[in-house]
């Protein structure tokens, strides 16, 4: 064999420890750290998909809620328009049924008055249109007497 040979195959042993001993090593575990922070990002981004997934749906449901709370909020506020709407016109009927009882009033209070009126109206004058009958004017007693007869028959 030839000594070339030999040491070719010498050095070529000495690079093979060399390489095994100070570059493998590192080097598989640079690999492998490598490999790991990949993992783990798709670990990562896994549990991020799944994450999202399920926030949208919790997202989804939480629209359903406010959706149906709004709607029911909606609902509440036309009954109550509702019922400020007919007790305001209940309040309104029953305004016009105290006015109409109180013009009512004011009408016969009026017609009563009228009639007192009237009725001395013509006491009066029958009394005047006797005296003239008699020529003579009757004593304010006597005249006052006559009126209250003569209105408590009419």
């Amino acid at each position: 064999m030839n000594l070339t040979l030999l040491g070719q195959m010498g050095t070529f042993a000495v690079l093979i420890f060399f390489i095994w001993r100070f570059l493998w090593g590192p080097l598989t575990r640079l690999l492998e750290e490598r490999a790991r922070r990949v993992q783990d990002g798709l670990a990562a981004a896994e549990r991020g998909h799944h994450e999202l997934e399920l926030m949208q749906a919790k997202a989804i449901e939480t629209m359903k809620k406010a959706r149906a709370e709004a709607s029911e909020l909606l609902a509440q506020a036309e009954h109550q328009a509702l019922l400020v709407i007919e007790d305001a016109k209940r309040q309104a009927r029953a305004e016009g049924q105290r006015l109409i009882i109180a013009a009512r009033e004011e009408i016969n209070g009026d017609m009563n008055r009228a009639h007192e009126q009237l009725r001395a109206a013509v006491a009066s004058l029958s009394v005047a249109g006797a005296a003239k009958i008699l020529e003579r004017e009757i004593d304010p007693t006597a005249h006052t007497n006559l009126i209250n007869s003569i209105a408590a028959r009419l």
